[in-house]
This record gives structure tokens, C-alpha cells and sequence, in this order.
């Protein structure tokens, strides 16, 4: 399973960038979202990749722990961040 930002290369395309979402359809295909590095012409963030996880590697795995700012249903006090 991919980690959520991680560093990661889609090797059917060469896409290069961070897994941003990870999504899982009802009859169990998982697709990752990349988000390419780098700007297009006007200086603005290029656009997403999504593709199927077993066409993503890991460049780089992600270093530090993903934080959880909770949300409507969050435990604990409002505004509280939580680290998983």
C-alpha cells in the first residue's frame, strides 16, 4: 500500500510527484492521485495523475508522521491536532 505523501513515480508514465489521495472502488480497484512537481507556462501547479496502485512505485517514502487535524467527528477537543 502506498503511503499517503510519499515521494512516488507512476511507472507506466514516468509521472513523477507526491501521492496526494488514495482512492478504493467498490469492486477493489485502488487508485492513487499524484500531484507532479513543478509549475506549467502561466506559473501554476501542474495538474493531478491518477493511475492504479500497482502501477506506482515509491521514490522516496514519507519521513515524517501524517498529522490528523480531526474533522466533525474528531475525538477530543476542537482544533486539537492528533498525530496517527
Amino acid at each position: 500500500m502506498i503511503t499517503l505523501g510519499s515521494k512516488v513515480k507512476d511507472t507506466l508514465t514516468g509521472i513523477e510527484g507526491t501521492a496526494i489521495a488514495r482512492t478504493e472502488w467498490l469492486h477493489g480497484c485502488v487508485r492513487i492521485t499524484i500531484q507532479p512537481y513543478g509549475v506549467d507556462k502561466d506559473n501554476k501547479p501542474l495538474g493531478s495523475h491518477t493511475t492504479d496502485e500497482q502501477n506506482v512505485e515509491v521514490v522516496q517514502p514519507l519521513e515524517t508522521p501524517k498529522v490528523k487535524t480531526g474533522g466533525p467527528r474528531a475525538h477530543g477537543a476542537p482544533g486539537v491536532l492528533r498525530v496517527l
